[in-house]
C-alpha cells in the first residue's frame, strides 16, 4: 500500500503544474503576483505597460499594484506571469543585470520583432507572443 501511495505521489510531482484549478491558482495567485511586481519594477514599465502585459485595464492593475493586495488570478494571468518570470530568469542568465532590465525596451531587428521592442510585440501579440519571446531567450540561452 505504501508503496502505491509513493508511485501516486511520484506521477503528481512530476507533472507539469497548470493553472487551470481554482483552488491552484488560489494557492499560487499571490507569490505570481509578488513576482510581477517585482518584475515590473525592474523592467521599469509603466502602469499601462504592466497593465497590458498582465492583459487587465489599467484600472484593475491600480488594483492589483500595491503590495498588500492578495487576489485569486485567472488561468489567462497565471500564464502571461509565468511565461514573464521565465523571459525575465533567461534574460538575467544572458546578460548583466542592467542589459537584461534594458533588454524589453530595445528595438530588435530579428524576425520575431520586426524592428519593434520586445515589450511592444508582446503588448500587441499577447500570450502567444510572450511564449514565443520566452522560447527565443531560452533558445538563445541554450545556443540553439
Amino acid at each position: 500500500m505504501l508503496e502505491m501511495l509513493d508511485r501516486t505521489q511520484a506521477q503528481t510531482a512530476a507533472r507539469p503544474q497548470g493553472f487551470a484549478a481554482e483552488a491552484d491558482r488560489e494557492r499560487l495567485s499571490k507569490t505570481a503576483l509578488k513576482a510581477y511586481r517585482r518584475i515590473v519594477a525592474q523592467w521599469d514599465l509603466t502602469s499601462q505597460q504592466a497593465a497590458a502585459l498582465l492583459g487587465v485595464s489599467v484600472s484593475t492593475w491600480e488594483r492589483l499594484k500595491p503590495e498588500t493586495v492578495v487576489k485569486t488570478l485567472s488561468q489567462d494571468q497565471m500564464t502571461r506571469i509565468s511565461a514573464l518570470t521565465g523571459i525575465y530568469k533567461g534574460l538575467h542568465l544572458l546578460f548583466a543585470d542592467s542589459m537584461a532590465d534594458r533588454w524589453l525596451s530595445l528595438e530588435n531587428s530579428g524576425p520575431l520583432f520586426d524592428r519593434r521592442t520586445p515589450l511592444a510585440a508582446m503588448i500587441e501579440g499577447g500570450i502567444p507572443h510572450m511564449l514565443e519571446v520566452r522560447r527565443y531567450v531560452d533558445a538563445v540561452r541554450g545556443g540553439l
